[in-house]
């Protein structure tokens, strides 16, 4: 039986909730699929139990790397991939069991580089749920290229850049060299925006079928104030970077979309409201130096799109600029 799926899951402490998504990984429909556990250092029990696992079940295997991130995480199991199409999800979700079944179906049938659904986040500490992309702003699409979708997706104002609600074709992903940012925290940000960038047939169905947990050992949801903030706030400056970077090489080859400089703006715009909430005042001193050190508030001012989002740069700019004049000379009692 050949491999119509490879899932490739990167494994870092995802504690009590692995067994869950490795028994809704195990209820697929799809039965044409190999799973490749990376196992990243964990220190929890979990490298255990994906080798229990793999012993017991043929198509699950593992590899074991020391700590390095889930960019690369994803990398190795990319490297031994052997599936006609790829997925992406993560230790501490859930999948419906008809997930893959219906995203390989339309895959197959309309020959997709991409074929990605809607899901839903669930709060661990409330237990509410909510669409990750509101039906009403994103519905069901046609056949269209990256670069439409990604636009339309934008548009929503909810969309955000996750890997694990799509499958995708690995020949294309191989011939691209799409590989995910060693060491960057949100790589799925760059990866995703290069992946729309060259698709040219990609599908969306705005039926929920992957379940995102929310909960505070989230590497994305863990609080962070002071130096922890700083070193954070570093990658969505880099974010940044790429993003333009991106824009600048493929604008021979796509139409660069009004979204996707706005896109840019809105990521530097998340660092100043970041500095905003930082509670502490060297760390939030140290995040504007290097906001404007590093240019990125001229990425951020260059890039915007819309009254909007001009009027809330043209605020943060005024912000920030007199909080660093008021850091560089500060009142002194006379």
């Amino acid at each position: 039986m050949s491999t119509m799926l490879s899932v490739v899951v990167p494994v870092h402490n995802p504690g009590e909730l692995f067994v869950p998504f490795l028994q809704s990984l195990l209820a697929q429909e799809q039965q044409q699929l190999e799973v490749i556990l990376v196992n990243d250092g964990s220190t929890d029990g979990s490298a255990e139990v994906a080798h229990q696992y793999a012993e017991k079940y043929p198509h699950i295997q593992v590899i074991d790397q020391t700590n390095q991130g889930v960019s690369c995480a994803r990398n190795a199991g990319l490297a031994i991939a052997t599936g006609k199409y790829i997925a992406f999800p993560d230790a501490d979700d859930l999948l419906s069991p008809k997930l893959y079944s219906t995203l390989l179906a339309q895959a197959e049938q309309y020959q997709l580089d991409v074929m990605q659904c809607n899901g839903e986040r669930y709060f661990a500490n409330s237990g509410k749920r909510s669409l990750i992309i509101p039906q009403q702003r994103l519905q069901d699409s046609e056949v269209i290229s990256g670069t439409q979708f990604l636009q339309r997706a934008l548009q929503t104002k909810r969309f955000i850049h996750v890997v694990w609600l799509a499958v995708y074709r690995l020949e294309f992903i191989r011939q691209h060299q799409c590989y995910f940012e060693p060491g960057l925290h949100h790589q799925d940000i760059p990866w995703t925006t290069e992946v729309m960038f060259n698709a040219q047939r990609v599908k969306y169905l705005s039926q929920p079928l992957y379940r995102q947990y929310i909960h505070d050992r989230s590497i994305s949801n863990r609080p962070r104030v002071g130096q922890a903030n700083v070193e954070y706030q570093r990658h969505y400056m880099k974010i940044v970077d790429m993003l333009a970077a991106l824009n600048k090489r493929y604008s021979k080859k796509i139409a660069i979309r009004s979204a996707f400089p706005w896109q840019i703006t809105r990521e530097a715009l998340g660092i100043c409201h970041a500095i905003r909430r930082e509670p502490e005042l060297q760390a939030q001193q140290q995040i504007t130096a290097e906001f404007f050190q590093r240019g990125t508030y001229r990425a951020m001012i260059i890039n915007c799109r819309g009254l909007r989002q001009l009027w809330q740069v043209l605020l943060w700019v005024y912000r920030l600029r007199r909080w660093r004049v008021r850091d560089e000379f500060p009142l002194t009692d006379r």
